[in-house]
């Protein structure tokens, strides 16, 4: 079977059936969906019935279990990123999820409720931006383990083969992986960021690719996942890798991010920055080595770089991983310990020189993978930079770029890109372009986990922290604040019922979704809003007298600051909670 996805579709729909017709040159085959049965069968074109209804759609997402019944989900608009390798890269931009009911009157008022609370929460995963495909080639996977496969591997349907940690659509292709021969139907879909560009120095053309790949193990929201799970998958893990291509000769350079591997939590409570709990009955050891233990099999040596303070709330976590590794005693596993607000306090950037100088042996070792134009691996990347603050966003991404930009200083000298004594740094075209897509990449895995975009993104994208961007990290905070708070349970829940933890079941006596929000979670944050909105129109808008207006003035701001002192007084009563998916009891 060759390595390929249909990509030319259309959707033929009957009251009975939906007919998926693959239109792509000499094919024949129609994927056949009972909508009664929901079985799936494989026909032809001669069996579609001249009465359906006919649309063209570019994937099969999948198909997922609601209340009402089953759903299959397409993707109906499609954006291209780039060419691969004369592959051509795809972002899904739109999608429908049709039901297989042609009528919902078997449901009462509750489960239609229900039904519709999991539609919105299904439509919100797929409003997050960031998803990409391609019908020819395996995203999922590095070059350099691409490079070490078998012939049988290569025969693999892409669904096969794929790395699922990144398949974000698995668990909604199940249904199609049980069945082989419709595996050309069943497309994989990474979840994460993906920017192509064409490069010249020198009057040498390149291209210069950049991909993160988001894990759909431990996935989730911010402060609602942290840490690791039992089977040793971390919060937030990121694979990025950076990909040169020059006269036919490959260059990758890969880093990993991941939460602290430890079994530790941060629940939102209204306070600006929750206390971290680090979990005091676990066995931490035993997920820490799980953790590490497939992180060597599948990228060899790991070199941690823990960003976070090795003060206040972030120190105890720091002491527990420096304490982890050492107890680990693995030759494999490096530990790097780098307080990055401290410094870089008083906007002293350039102090990162001091990491990257005292990492510089280290990533030579490490080195990178380079396959030349006939094929031949000339180096492998022996191991990774595995960084981490305490989201694994804003400070990871800083470090990562400037990690990034070392490697490919160096690959594009022995390419012969650059000349002897060039630094990138001075190609001022190149470094635009470089900047601004890993502040890109910032933005989109900041989006996808903590709801904004990312803090810091001055410096990636100028080299230099700036007034304003200090003033656009307080804006994205505040959002952050406010969505972890009151909007990231309903996140949360979303992507636990998207990547099939939690599982829909009709006959379940009483749903998770029928427990009633709190009063409390309602109107208090309305009238801490009203209140100290109210204030600041009192300053604005002054009265007759100076007075009047200090007593409106007062008013006000005694209301919002004692309904934001009721609120700390319990916040946990106040936020808004997954509802789904119990998660780690956290002593």
């Amino acid at each position: 079977m060759a390595a390929t996805t249909y990509e030319r579709l259309k959707l033929h729909i009957t009251p009975e059936k939906f007919y998926v017709e693959a239109c792509d040159d000499g094919a024949d085959d129609v994927l056949t969906i009972d909508r009664v049965s929901t079985e799936v069968t494989l026909a032809a074109k001669k069996d579609v019935p001249p009465s359906a209804v006919t649309r063209p759609i570019f994937g099969i997402l999948g198909t997922i279990h609601l209340v009402a019944g089953n759903y299959l989900i397409v993707i109906t608009k499609k954006t291209k990123i780039g060419e691969f390798f004369n592959h051509v890269i795809w972002k899904a931009t739109d999608f429908d999820v049709l039901s297989y009911k042609k009528t919902m009157l078997h449901l009462t008022d509750i489960q239609l409720q229900d039904n519709k609370t999991f539609l919105s929460m299904l439509n919100h995963v797929l409003s997050v931006d960031g998803f990409y495909f391609s019908t020819t080639y395996d995203l999922t996977h590095t070059l350099q383990r691409l490079s070490n496969t078998s012939p049988e591997f290569q025969e693999m349907s892409l669904l096969e083969r794929a790395d699922q940690r990144f398949v974000w659509n698995g668990h909604l292709l199940r249904e199609l992986s049980a069945q082989p021969e419709v595996h050309r139907f069943a497309l994989p879909v990474l979840h994460g960021f993906i920017t192509m560009h064409s490069c010249s120095i020198n009057g040498k053309y390149f291209d210069w690719i950049l991909i993160s790949r988001r894990s759909c193990f431990r996935a989730g929201v911010r402060y609602y996942v942290r840490g690791i799970d039992s089977e040793g998958h971390a919060a937030n893990f990121i694979e990025t890798e950076q990909i040169v291509h020059y006269n036919g000769s490959r260059a990758s350079f890969v880093q990993t991010r991941g939460s602290i591997p430890v079994f530790w939590s941060q629940r939102p409570n209204l306070k600006y920055k929750p206390l971290p709990q680090i979990n005091k009955v676990a066995n931490h050891m035993d997920g820490f080595q799980r953790h590490f233990d497939s992180q060597v099999i599948i990228y060899g040596k790991q070199v941690i770089i823990n960003l976070v303070n090795q003060k206040g709330s972030e120190k105890p976590l720091e002491q527990t991983f420096a304490t982890m590794v050492s107890s680990l005693g693995s030759g494999m596993i490096r530990y790097i310990a780098f307080d990055f607000h401290k410094e870089c306090r008083n906007m002293r950037w350039d102090r990162l020189s001091i990491l990257l100088d005292q990492v510089a042996e280290i990533q030579d070792e490490l080195s990178y993978f380079l396959v030349d134009s006939v094929g031949k691996v000339v180096t492998n990347q022996e191991g990774v930079f595995r960084s981490n603050c305490m989201d694994c966003l804003d400070r990871t991404n800083v470090i990562q770029s400037l990690l990034a930009r070392r490697s490919l200083q160096a690959q594009l000298q022995r390419l012969g890109v650059l000349h002897v004594g060039q630094k990138l740094e001075e190609q001022d075209e190149f470094e635009k372009i470089y900047k601004n897509a890993w502040a890109d990449n910032a933005n989109a895995c900041a989006k996808q986990y903590a709801g904004t975009g990312a803090l810091k993104t001055d410096f990636t994208r100028t080299g230099k922290r700036t007034q304003l961007g200090l003033i656009m990290d307080g804006w994205n905070s505040l959002i952050r604040y406010y969505k972890n708070n009151f909007s990231d349970g309903f996140r949360q829940d979303s992507i636990d019922l998207f990547l099939g933890n939690y599982s829909v079941d009709e006959l379940e006596s009483h749903s998770p979704l029928s427990v009633p929000r709190d009063w409390k979670f309602l109107a208090l944050p309305i009238i801490m809003v009203v209140a100290f909105s109210m204030c600041i129109i009192c300053l604005l808008m002054a009265g007759d007298t100076w007075t009047e207006t200090l007593a409106y003035v007062l008013f006000w701001g005694v209301a919002s600051i004692g309904t934001f002192l009721i609120i700390l007084y319990n916040g946990k009563d106040f936020v808004d909670a997954p509802r789904l998916v119990q998660k780690e009891k956290i002593d």
